[in-house]
């Protein structure tokens, strides 16, 4: 069986305790910490992500073994409202994309992608939601 793996870069990163957070916890097990080539955007007090030519363009986030995939998978696509049910065009696809890691290798993970236009939102330069989030708060 090959393996699978997820990668999250917004609010069910380890930094925020969300009930949803609590799928990854229960069905997948924590591999590295890395990032995809994308560039970032604050949606509406959640971020977007959209994939990017330029290496320079760096997105930051988790990635995570997916044990059940049966589980987590489904419960995620209701979370991103991509799943069947919900109205096209979603707000979310979920992909598989390469993911470098943090010991210098890569691997591809499902990734959720924002599937809206973002020329009215904000870039988070950083890459790094978790980052972006903490800077807000100081303020």
């Amino acid at each position: 069986m090959d393996l699978e793996f997820i990668f999250v870069y917004g609010t069910l990163r380890r930094e925020f305790s969300t009930n949803t957070r609590q799928i990854l916890v229960r069905h997948c097990e924590y591999f590295s910490d890395g990032h995809l080539r994308g560039k970032l955007y604050e949606v509406d007090g959640y971020p977007g992500v959209i994939e990017s030519d330029n290496t320079e363009d760096k997105v930051f986030g988790e990635l995570y073994k997916i044990i059940r995939g049966d589980q987590v998978l489904p419960q995620l696509d209701d979370y991103e409202q991509c799943a069947a049910k919900f109205p096209q065009p979603h707000e979310y696809l979920r992909k598989k994309l390469p993911i470098s890691v943090a010991d210098g290798g890569e691997v591809t993970a499902w990734v959720y992608v924002f599937n809206h236009d973002v020329s009215n939102l904000i870039q988070i330069e950083s890459g790094d939601y978790a980052s972006h989030i903490k800077a807000l708060k100081q303020q």
